[in-house]
């Protein structure tokens, strides 16, 4: 039977305070076949910490109209305020659909942004100007990007004509609402747009920062199973993690008072391992097994890198003899 001191109820902090809490839809095709790895929701969840709001969702789907409302509809149903973040799918191909398909999920209308239109002309007359005939199909495509959901707010920074927007819900994430910002999912417009517009508009001083205490040992963090359950029991607000590593890591978040309660109940476990004997034992063991696994792991120096590719494929080597 599971043991009712870790039962979710008793060890997960209560959501119901009113606190900020963001979500984030990543789309794209792209990446869920692999030619591309997602760099925008980690970046995303770093500055979210810095401001103290949890990164409590990331959908990761493709360019479909079904599944992005499914993502955006599981997350506006979750608990309020809460921001909710779009990157990927705002060009001009006929793949990039998000602002339709957001307006479509959010019973919107389409309409064009006259800002965004603007500047797309100029686009369009530097085209023309090297010569490449372009008629009214090719503006109507490019201008694809400027027909955004009605009631929507332009957000803009500084240098670039990229489009953004963000969609108040019942007020919005300031209030006790839902905003959806739609975000590129180019890595370095979604950075800086998230630094100089989605930081100082909708996250600063909207929650207050958590307190984080880091510990590390050099045991095999199963030895610290008992102590783990009893900080749940006597701090069910400390969001526990345990990372294995050299050295392991025990990382404790909170607020201040028990964070700082919680990491002296791990570090009297942790001093008790290493005054005893067993403890000492146990760790030199243990790091001498987990040395041993790292270097197995390791390349062979003397393996040409193009003699190891080729084991990896082994009909090439075939091929090759």
């Amino acid at each position: 039977m599971p043991d009712p001191a870790t039962s979710p109820a008793s060890v997960l902090p209560d959501r119901s305070r009113g606190a900020l809490e963001a979500s984030m839809v990543v789309i794209g095709d792209e990446i869920l076949g692999g030619y591309v790895a997602d760099a925008n929701s980690g970046f995303f969840a770093e500055r979210l910490r810095e401001h103290g709001v949890p990164l409590t969702r990331v959908h990761v789907v493709p360019d479909g109209f079904p599944d992005i409302d499914e993502a955006l509809q599981a997350e506006l149903a979750r608990s309020r305020p809460r921001l909710i973040v779009t990157s990927g799918g705002i060009g001009s191909t006929p793949d990039d659909i998000t602002f339709e398909a957001v307006a479509t999920s959010l019973g919107r209308e389409i309409v064009e942004d006259e800002r965004i239109a603007e500047r797309l002309d100029g686009i369009v007359t530097w085209t023309r100007e090297q010569g490449l005939d372009v008629d009214e199909r090719f503006e109507w495509h490019l201008k694809r990007m400027a027909r955004i959901p009605a009631g929507s707010t332009l957000l803009q920074r500084p240098g670039s004509w990229v489009p953004a927007v963000a969609i108040d819900l019942d007020g919005g994430c300031k209030a006790d609402g839902a905003t959806v910002v739609i975000l590129p999912g180019v890595p370095s417009e979604f950075r800086q747009l998230v630094g100089q517009v989605l930081e100082p508009r909708f996250l600063a001083d909207v929650n207050q920062a958590p307190t984080v205490i880091e510990l590390h040992h050099h045991f095999p963090e199963s030895v610290l199973n008992l102590t783990f359950v009893e900080l749940q029991r006597r701090f069910p607000d400390v969001k526990l993690g345990s990372y294995p590593g050299a050295p392991m890591v025990v990382r404790l978040t909170g607020g201040v008072e028990d964070v700082m309660g919680a990491a002296q109940l791990v570090r009297d476990a942790i001093e008790e391992l290493e005054r005893s004997a067993a403890g000492r034992r146990l760790a030199a063991a243990w790091r001498g097994r987990s040395g041993a696994a790292r270097k197995a792991s390791d390349p062979d120096p003397d393996d040409p890198p193009e003699r190891s590719r080729r084991a990896k494929n082994p009909r090439r080597a075939k091929e090759d003899q």
